[in-house]
Order: structure tokens, then C-alpha cells, then sequence
């Protein structure tokens, strides 16, 4: 009896493909951005190689760039002037605030051709950067900030954003916005709640991107998720689902497979995995040194994301990637 089917089924290009279990298509990935304001062309991000903080124009560029690349969606995050940040973060919740402009910029350019996804949080406009209104103890207080994100969602949505996506791990966040959105009817207005968010140290690069530095040498440990912890991150999840959530993240996701495994066999929702910037930064550095195949380590990363069960992932590699596959 023969015992090599499985290096048959590897013979050829062709074959491969024909048995491969994990796909990967640009239709699966999200593409996050930045729009900053005040800028008279795009900045690149050091720590980011590749991204950039869009203007408004180069905004409307890399939409259409992404659409005709096939992508899913893009998630939008503003950078606002420093003069206009304030402790509670208000000026994200303006009409006239820089992401509420990018989202309106993008749904005027491309539509419905992709789907527009807006960062629902307060770390980028408040002076001290957190993702929270502070208490006089200077603790995150849940409820004021409460009040805070169902103001910043119903502006998102009213600027056009097809999807929010509470990223504060605030308790009660999902069921705050949800109310608030059917009451201002944006009941078509989808959920992506970042249910299990970890207080990870892959974060720093994005907070180039977005300029957040946490007063006094803070950290988010007291409202994220201890990286230490699964169950915690699946009670959490079910809590985002029963409060409303159509879509529920992991966050971030190579480091959490685990936890996108267990995820993936308790619940049937769309499930989404950040692909965060200090994976993205980390694959560019061993990239530029010669050491690995940047785009081989990045398709491999992503389909280890989708095998552990995610049904879409943000990604900064998302419209290279979709380039390569194509």
C-alpha cells in the first residue's frame, strides 16, 4: 500500500492550489489609513515604511486605489491639529472634525464600491491619550466616556461611515452606540466592536501615525485586555454579541491565534484580526536587512490569520497584498 498521496496532491502549481485549504483574496482585507489635518501633501511614517498621513486628496487617491485593487474596505483614523485637542477629545465628534471629513471624502469618491469603516475613539483627539474621558483621579471613567463614543459614532455616521468600530474596551460601549445610532437612523450602520483588544507592545508605530503620546508615561492596561488571558477575551466577545455587535476583532492577531481559534469555533458572526503596525513595522526592518522575503512572510502571515478563523483582517500590507495575488 502506497503512502505518499499527500506528495502527489504537491506535484505542481496547479495542483497545490487546487487542494489548498486557507485562500486569501483582497475582497478579505481591510486596508487602515491616516488623514491628518493641516498637511499640504502626504507625510511618510517612519516606523510605518510604505504609510503615510494622507490629506484629503491623497485620501481620495488611496480609496480609489484600493478599490480598483478589490479590497474589502478601508478603516479611517484622523490626526486633528494639537491646538485642537482638548481632555475630553471633542473635536473628533465636530462635523467639520478630520475624520469626519475623510470619511465624507471617501463615500463621495468611491461609494459603495468598498466598504468605509471609521476608528471609533477618542485617543487620537484628546490631549492626554487616552482612549477615555479622565476622572479627577486622572482614571478613565467609563460612563462620561460612554456619552462621548455615542456622539463620535453618530458623527461618523452621519459622515458616511458604513461601519463603526468602538476600539476603547469600555464596558457597555457596543449597546451605547447601537441605541444611540437606531434613535439618529443609522440603523443600517454595522458594528465592528475590537472585543478582545489586548494592551499589546506592538502598538508603537501606530502611535506614530497618529501622533498619541499617554501623559505622564501611561499605559491602557486598566481598560485593555491583559495579553496574558483568553477566557477573559471570549467573555468579552460574548458580551460585545448580546449588547448588539454585528462583527466582533481580535486584536492584535498573530500573537493571538489562540485566541481567534476559540473564537472562531463559539460564535458565527464575521470575525476580524488586526494585523497591527508592530507586525507590519517588524516583517519591513527584517525585510530591508536582506533576512527574510517580505512578501512571502506577509502572504504567510495573513493566511495564518484566516486559518485561524478570521473571515477578514486589517492590514497595512492589504493593497500590496492584493497586487501579489493578483
Amino acid at each position: 500500500m502506497t503512502t505518499i498521496r499527500p506528495r502527489r496532491l504537491r506535484t505542481t502549481a496547479a495542483m497545490r492550489s487546487l487542494v489548498r485549504e486557507t485562500r486569501v483574496s483582497p475582497a478579505q482585507l481591510v486596508l487602515p489609513v491616516f488623514v491628518r489635518d493641516g498637511l499640504s501633501e502626504p507625510s511618510a511614517i517612519e516606523s510605518m515604511p510604505g504609510v503615510v498621513q494622507h490629506t484629503l486628496d491623497s485620501l481620495r487617491r488611496e480609496a480609489v486605489r484600493a478599490a480598483r485593487a478589490g479590497l474589502g474596505g478601508l478603516m479611517l483614523f484622523g490626526v486633528p491639529l494639537d491646538s485642537d485637542k482638548d481632555a475630553a477629545g471633542s473635536c473628533g465628534e465636530e462635523p467639520g472634525s478630520i475624520l469626519n471629513r475623510g470619511l465624507a471624502a471617501v463615500r463621495a469618491e468611491v461609494g459603495d464600491a468598498l466598504v468605509v469603516m471609521a476608528d471609533t475613539c477618542l485617543d487620537e483627539f484628546t490631549s492626554h491619550g487616552h482612549c477615555g474621558v479622565l476622572d479627577a483621579k486622572g482614571r478613565v471613567d467609563n460612563d462620561a466616556t460612554l456619552a462621548s463614543y455615542v456622539r463620535l459614532a453618530v458623527s461618523q455616521a452621519d459622515a458616511g461611515a458604513q461601519v463603526v468600530g468602538p476600539s476603547g474596551m469600555m464596558d457597555g460601549q457596543v449597546l451605547a452606540i447601537r441605541d444611540a445610532l437606531d434613535e439618529e437612523g443609522h440603523e443600517e450602520v454595522a458594528i465592528l466592536a475590537y472585543a478582545a483588544k489586548y494592551a499589546s507592545a506592538l502598538y508603537g508605530p501606530f502611535r506614530d501615525a497618529v501622533d498619541v503620546e499617554i501623559a505622564d508615561g501611561g499605559d491602557r492596561r486598566a481598560y485593555q485586555q491583559d495579553w496574558r488571558n483568553v477566557r477573559e477575551a471570549l467573555e468579552e466577545i460574548r458580551e460585545d454579541l448580546a449588547e448588539g455587535a454585528d462583527m466582533v476583532m481580535v486584536k492584535p492577531a498573530l500573537p493571538y491565534l489562540d485566541v481567534l481559534s476559540r473564537a472562531r469555533a463559539e460564535v458565527d458572526v464575521p470575525l476580524a484580526a488586526y494585523h497591527v503596525s508592530g507586525e507590519y513595522a517588524m516583517v519591513h526592518a527584517a525585510a530591508e536587512r536582506g533576512w527574510i522575503d517580505g512578501d512571502a512572510v506577509a502572504l504567510e502571515q495573513i493566511s495564518a490569520i484566516k486559518r485561524a478563523g478570521a473571515d477578514m483582517v486589517l492590514t497595512y500590507f492589504a493593497r500590496h497584498l492584493a497586487e501579489v495575488l493578483q
